[in-house]
């Protein structure tokens, strides 16, 4: 390989990226994860072409880096599935979730579900997170001005489906207590 690291790692590329993507399919359960640890050991070459060994020992490097590369996405990999069932089990704990799963809504559940999801998504950071319109147009990258029109119809739209629901108004206090 010449002297010019573009075309050193060019040739690099070309000479090996099918050996190691063959390599990383042997490994990975899903092809996309091969994808990745493929690019990412050329990512590395590319960064260390200075360090890249010449002839076939390049080839070889480039095993090394790809076998450290599948370490670190398995490891990413087991860390997320420990972090995803412990937020599992959290949740299956937590009495802020709302409704288990195969449990049918109340009837205002059933209209809030029914409502467009820029309606609920309102709603919903007023009534369960307690955000003000300004704080909620900061979360939704817009003015405050902006999420209280759009505030007061969602509220609007939201009473009109209840009244036609028949959920009368005691029956929503509870939902409208928390700032709905």
């Amino acid at each position: 390989m010449g002297a010019d690291p573009e075309r050193r790692f060019e040739e690099l590329y070309e000479s090996s990226y099918r050996l190691l993507l063959g390599y990383a399919l042997r490994r990975c359960p899903d092809p996309d994860d091969a994808a990745d640890v493929v690019a990412e050991t050329f990512m590395v070459a590319w960064r260390r072409i200075e360090a890249v060994p010449r002839g076939d020992e390049a080839r070889l490097w480039l095993f090394g880096v790809a076998r450290k590369v599948l370490a670190n996405h398995r490891r990413g990999e087991l860390r997320h599935e420990r972090r995803t069932a412990a937020l599992r089990a959290q949740l299956a704990a937590s009495p802020l979730v709302a409704e288990l799963p195969g449990e049918e809504p109340s009837q205002l559940g059933q209209v809030f579900r029914a409502l467009p999801e820029g309606d609920r998504e309102l709603l919903a950071l007023v009534a369960w997170e307690r955000l003000s319109p300004g704080e909620i147009a900061k979360v939704l990258g817009t003015s405050a001005n902006v999420v209280r029109v759009r505030l007061y119809r969602a509220r609007r739209r939201f009473a009109r489906r209840l009244a036609e629901a028949g959920v009368h108004h005691s029956r929503a206090v509870a939902f409208e207590g928390s700032r709905l």
